[in-house]
C-alpha cells in the first residue's frame, strides 16, 4: 500500500467528517440555546425516570389536562423537528412552516403516542439532535432571518432557540416525576415572566390587576388596572401560576383569580 494511496484516503476521510467539531456562529443566541439544551438534557433525564408502561409510566396522566405522559412526550419530539423546519426556511430562504394546518399538527401528536415506547423515546432523543445540528450550521445572517411560528407571528430565526428552552423545560415538569419550576434557571424564569406578560398584551388580554411581589427578587410585576391584588411568592411560583400549571406556594389576601392564557 503505498504512500499516495494512504494520503488520499486520508484525504477522503477527512472531506466525509468535514471540518470537526462545529459552534455556533457568532451573534447566535447564546444564553438561550444554553437553556435549550440544558433543558434537553433535563427532559431526557425525566422521561428517562418514567417506565414504559404502566400508570406511573408513560401510559399514565401528565400534569397537563388531558394529555398523558405520551402525548407530551411526542409534543416535544414534534416540537423539534418543527423548529428544524424554521431554521431550515432561515437557511434556505424556502418558506418551510412549523406545521402544515393546527389539525396535522394535532394528528401527529396522537400519532406519535401511539408509538411503542422505544420508538417514542428515538422520536425526542433523534429530533432533539437533528434540531441541535440545525443550530450549529446555520450562518451567522440565517439568526436574524424572519420565519413565522405556529401562532402566527413573524420573527427572526434567532427566537427558536427560546422556543425549544420553554418547551423542554417546562414539559419536563408537566411529566409529573418530580420536576418542579425551581429546577429552571433563575434568568429563565425572569424571561417567562415577561414573556407571558407580553402575550397577554400582544393578544390585546386584559387580565386582572395584579401586583406581583416575588419574594427572591427585587422588583414587582404589575399588570394593568386600578387596586390590583398583591401576590406573593417566590419566581419560580409564579411563574408556575403565570403559565396556567398551578398557585402553590403564593400568598393573596383575598382567592387568586382565573389568567387568561399564555398560548
Amino acid at each position: 500500500m503505498t504512500s499516495a494511496y494512504l494520503e488520499r484516503a486520508r484525504d477522503e476521510l477527512r472531506a466525509r467528517q468535514g471540518s470537526g467539531a462545529r459552534e455556533d456562529a457568532e451573534g447566535a443566541p447564546h444564553t438561550e440555546l444554553y437553556w435549550a439544551r440544558t433543558g434537553t438534557a433535563y427532559f431526557a433525564r425525566k422521561l428517562g425516570g418514567l417506565p414504559d408502561s404502566g400508570p406511573a409510566g408513560l401510559d399514565g396522566p401528565s400534569l397537563l389536562p388531558g394529555w398523558d405522559r405520551r402525548a407530551v412526550t411526542a409534543h416535544v419530539g414534534y416540537n423539534a423537528r418543527a423548529l428544524t423546519r424554521l431554521c431550515t426556511w432561515a437557511r434556505t430562504g424556502v418558506v418551510t412552516p412549523m406545521y402544515d394546518t393546527p389539525e396535522r399538527r394535532a394528528a401527529e401528536i396522537a400519532e406519535g403516542a401511539s408509538q411503542p415506547a422505544r420508538a417514542l423515546r428515538h422520536l425526542v432523543a433523534h429530533a432533539g439532535v437533528h434540531l441541535n445540528v440545525e443550530w450549529r450550521d446555520l450562518p451567522p445572517a440565517a439568526w436574524d432571518a424572519e420565519v413565522r411560528t405556529a401562532q402566527g407571528r413573524t420573527v427572526p430565526c434567532r427566537e427558536t432557540a427560546w422556543m425549544r428552552a420553554r418547551e423542554v423545560w417546562i414539559h419536563a415538569v408537566d411529566l409529573g416525576n418530580g420536576g418542579t419550576f425551581h429546577d429552571l434557571p433563575s434568568a429563565m424564569l425572569d424571561r417567562l415572566a415577561d414573556d407571558v406578560l407580553a402575550a397577554w398584551r400582544r393578544r390585546g388580554e386584559s387580565p386582572p390587576p395584579l401586583a406581583l411581589t416575588p419574594t427572591d427578587r427585587a422588583a414587582a410585576l404589575t399588570t394593568p388596572g386600578t387596586a390590583p391584588l398583591p401576590v406573593t411568592g417566590a419566581m419560580a411560583d409564579v411563574v408556575r401560576w403565570l403559565t396556567g400549571r398551578g398557585a402553590r406556594g403564593l400568598t393573596a389576601p383575598a382567592p387568586l383569580p382565573a389568567l387568561p392564557r399564555w398560548f
